[in-house]
Formats: C-alpha cells, structure tokens, sequence
C-alpha cells in the first residue's frame, strides 16, 4: 500500500474521480463532501457554460477560452483536456491540491477519462475511481431525463461515455452508482483509507456496442 493510502502517510490522500456524463458525480461529491468535512474537493476550470443552479467558484471556475489559454501558459494546471469532440476544455488547478496534499489533507478531483490519466501519470500513488453507471440504457436514460443538453450533445456524450465504459478497467476502483448513498459509503472508505481491495472488484456493467450518429 503506498504512502497516499495509509493513514500515517506523509502526504493526504488523492483520489481521482472520473465517470461519464449523466452517472451522478455531482450528486455523489456534494454528499460526499457533507460526509467528510476535511476534504478538500478540487474545484475544477471549465469553459462550458454554466448549468442552472451552479456557482462559479463552488462549482466549477467558469473561464473563457482565452482564460484558460492563460491558466495553461502559467503552468497553473495540474492536468487538462478538451472533451466531448473539442466542445469544451476543462482542467485542474494545481496549487490548491498541492497546498492540501502538504498539510496531509484528503483531495478529490473530479476529472474526465484523460484526466484521471494524466493526472495518475503525473501523481502515481493517486487512487482513480470510475463511477459507473448500472447499465448504459440508464445511463441514456438519466442524460435525458437531465435536459440539459440538445439532442446532439447528448448523443456527443453518449459516444465519449462508451470509450469511458470501455477504459473503467484501468481504474484502481469501480464503483456502480446504482444507489447514492451506497456510492457514498464506498467513497468516503476510500477517503479514510479503507476501500482499496485487496481483490478485483466486480465487474461494473460494460458499454454494449452501440451505433450513434456521427457528428
């Protein structure tokens, strides 16, 4: 077990998150962060709109295209990525989880399938978590019952979340959110030290072949 997980490790734990769109990230973090005070929840820089309901700052950093051009010159992200076809970029701003990390502070990112990549490269003793969802018709299902998104950017999402599916296998963890709280549990064990398995997890459903419109 590596220094990131034990409980008397130098540096605090760094988990990466990372699951497709629709699966309940949001949902999973806020509780998560109300069941574990301490950690710090590594707010990410987006230049996609904000949804409703969403603050700047809390939930996301909202950023133009030039800003975030900016934020990569200066160095100030820990990893970043455009995703869903170059729709948006997004990334992780690298001081305040390099300040947690030192005063021995828990960290969730929550990042996209080249984030959780990227940033695994650049902190190896990082634990990366893909929530999964119980089936890919669900995971369908809850993009549109979102609303969120036209008709093509959903379908745009759906593409991006069967590579995700396909690349859960190289996550250390795999937690299905089929039940919240469930997934919350399974969570905060990984927070305090507890839930990396010393056996394979079960398998997660996979994404069946599936033929979408291209854009």
């Amino acid at each position: 077990m590596t220094d990131a997980l034990s409980p008397d490790g130098p540096t605090g734990r760094l988990l990466v998150l990372a699951g497709p769109s629709g699966v309940g990230k949001s949902r999973v973090v806020s509780e998560l962060r109300l069941a574990v005070p301490e950690l710090l929840f590594s707010v990410s820089a987006t230049t996609r709109p904000p949804r409703t309901g969403e603050v700047d700052g809390r939930d996301y950093h909202f950023v133009d295209r030039d800003g975030f051009d900016a934020l990569i010159e200066r160095g100030d992200l820990l990893e970043w990525a455009e995703v869903h076809g170059g729709l948006q970029r997004s990334g992780t701003p690298r001081r305040p989880v390099d300040e947690a990390m030192a005063q021995g502070r828990p960290v969730l990112v929550e990042v996209d399938l080249q984030g959780a990549r990227s940033v695994k490269a650049a902190v190896p003793e990082a634990v990366t978590v893909f929530l999964a969802p119980p089936s890919f018709e669900e995971l369908s299902r809850r993009l549109t019952d979102r609303g969120t998104e036209s008709p093509e950017q959903r379908e745009r999402r759906l593409r991006t979340a069967v590579e995700e599916m396909a690349a859960q296998d190289e996550f250390d963890v795999v937690v299905v959110n089929d039940d919240v709280q469930s997934a919350v549990g399974r969570l905060v064990d990984l927070v305090v030290g507890r839930g990396v398995p010393a056996v394979p997890a079960p398998p997660a459903p996979s994404a069946p072949s599936r033929n979408l419109p291209q854009e």
